[in-house]
This record gives C-alpha cells, structure tokens and sequence, in this order.
C-alpha cells in the first residue's frame, strides 16, 4: 500500500471513464448538475455529444438512462449517492433493475467522509437500499487501481450496477497488475488472530491496523469485500474456519451494509461471532472527513482495540 499517494474513487472514476469513452462509442454519461464534483465533467470536455447534464432532476436522469439502454447506448448515471440512491429509488427499482436494463449508477460522496456537507448530504444506507433490488449489482471500491478495473469491468456486464464512490482522498492500494473478479472478495495476508472484512475507504483503514497489531504479535488478514452483492459467500466461510475472530467495518450504517451482508451468510452456513464496526444507527454530522471517521469509530484504532 502506497500511503504517500492517495487519490479520491471519483477522481479514478472521472478519469477512466473518458479512457473509456475513447475505447466505446456506446458510452454515453449523465449527470444531474454535479459533474464538477463527480468528475464526470472529464468525459464532457472529450465527449460533449455523449454527455448529458440532467439537471438537479436526479429521478428524470435515471428515467432517461433506463431510455438511452433500451436503445442500445450503455448508460453511466453519475450524482451524488444521496440523491442517487435516496432521491431515485423508485426509478431504479422500476424502471432500471424491473426490466433488467443495462444502466450503470455511479454514486459518488457516499458515507460521512462526505464530510462538512453535513448530515444530509452523507449517505449511510445506500448500500442497504441498493442490494435488496432484483437485478442489481453492487460495488463499492477501496481504490484507484481497483476503481478503474470496475469501471470498465462493469461496461462488459450487460445488466443494472451500483458504484459506490468516495469523495475522500484513499491511499492506492493495489499495484496495476493486481487481478480483480466482480463477486469475488480480496484478502489481503495469511493471518489466522482475526479477519477484518473492509469495504470502501476502511480498506485502507483496515491495512493501517494490520500493521499495528502486526508489531504487537497478532496476525490478521484484511478482506476488501469490494463487491456487497453478490456477496463472496466462500471467502466468509473460508475465512470464518480459519481464523479466530471476525470484524466487519464500513462507512455505512451497520444495519443493512456490509456488516448484515456478512452475518447473513454466517447465519445460514457457519455461525459464528461478528463484531459490526459502522455508524450505529444515527445520522452523521458536519465536520472533516478524517475527524467523523474518527467520532463513529471506523478507524484503524478502532480495529486494533477489538484484538
């Protein structure tokens, strides 16, 4: 992990999606007046007959998206995950994941590391939201590397998707040729003293702990559960046999996240404990990213005082 060089999701969102642009005439991007933030204006300046600002309609831009697929066109609907997820649900559900169409939703500035914009703009429960559609895959990435491999990776998946990206800056984690699978979760070291399943930006959290406990002679391996549904249910057994004990930890609220996806699978195949890290239940609050993460015990000291 490269700590020294970190890089925002949506920014390795902007940027390969242009990439992405050159390589696929079928791309076609829309936005609802926040390209600026969500970097898909990077697209838009290369691509302006594909690009397609909506407005602050985020519910038309869906309907017009699930349009666009049914002519072909292999729509990317950015916005913020609050107004994605929240503002557009009914859209989603019944006109893009209902007949099964082929739209990519990529939500931006998710979770409280939106930071100073306050409560009502830090989404925490859209992944609970997005994974119980029909249909409908769900992402949520840990990095630049693994970011840009999804977002071309779900161009050849020819069914609904949910991206889940980050405004917060994120250490790189992963080298280029690091080779990813859509269902099929990262772990990251052998260490059998406990597994810490990750998602977003507490993958680079999780690694950070890693390192602590490491010097203090307990081993744990890191799981980045990049892909929330499907879920890998065969790394959580795997890893529920091998080691001794089991966090999950997310920016999100620890009802209906990661957490819930994981006690799930540990409920029907393999009980066993899990300690659920993530906002308990309330709604965030306005100040720094790095400060929030702090406040709602989603840190790498947060990880290390469970062992």
């Amino acid at each position: 992990m490269d700590l020294n060089t970190k890089i925002a999701t949506r920014e390795s969102y902007g940027k390969k999606l242009a990439e992405l642009g050159r390589k696929n005439k079928d791309i076609v991007v829309l936005d609802a007046d926040l390209a600026e933030a969500t970097k898909t204006n990077i697209f838009a300046k290369e691509f302006p007959d594909r690009f397609f600002d909506m407005g602050i309609a985020e519910a038309n831009m869906m309907g017009t998206a699930a349009g666009l697929a049914t002519c072909g066109k292999i729509p990317y609907a950015s916005t913020f995950a609050m107004f994605a997820a929240g503002r557009s649900y009914d859209q989603i559900r019944n006109s893009i994941c209902y007949p099964n169409l082929n739209v990519k939703i990529c939500a931006t500035h998710c979770g409280v590391t939106v930071g100073e914009d306050g409560a009502t703009h830090q989404m925490i429960e859209d992944i609970s939201l997005m994974r119980t559609i029909p249909n409908l895959i769900v992402l949520s990435t840990s990095d630049d590397t693994q970011t840009r491999w999804a977002v071309e990776e779900i161009a050849k998946i020819k069914q609904p998707v949910y991206l889940r990206l980050a405004r917060l800056a994120t250490p790189v984690i992963y080298e280029e040729n690091q080779k990813f699978e859509i269902g099929k979760a990262v772990q990251i070291g052998e260490g059998t003293d406990g597994t810490v399943f990750a998602t977003g930006v507490t993958v680079a959290e999780s690694l950070k702990a890693k390192e602590v406990l490491a010097k203090k002679g307990i081993d744990i391996r890191v799981v980045d559960v990049h892909t929330i549904k499907p879920i890998d249910k065969e790394m959580i057994i795997k890893c529920v046999k091998e080691t001794k004990k089991l966090i999950s930890i997310e920016d999100h609220n620890v009802i209906g996240g990661l957490g819930s996806a994981i006690a799930e699978v540990l409920a029907e195949e393999y009980p066993a404990r899990l300690t659920r890290l993530g906002i308990k239940d309330t709604f965030g609050k306005s100040g720094k990213a790095e400060e929030l993460m702090e406040y709602f015990g989603i840190t790498a000291k947060d990880m290390v005082l469970e062992f």
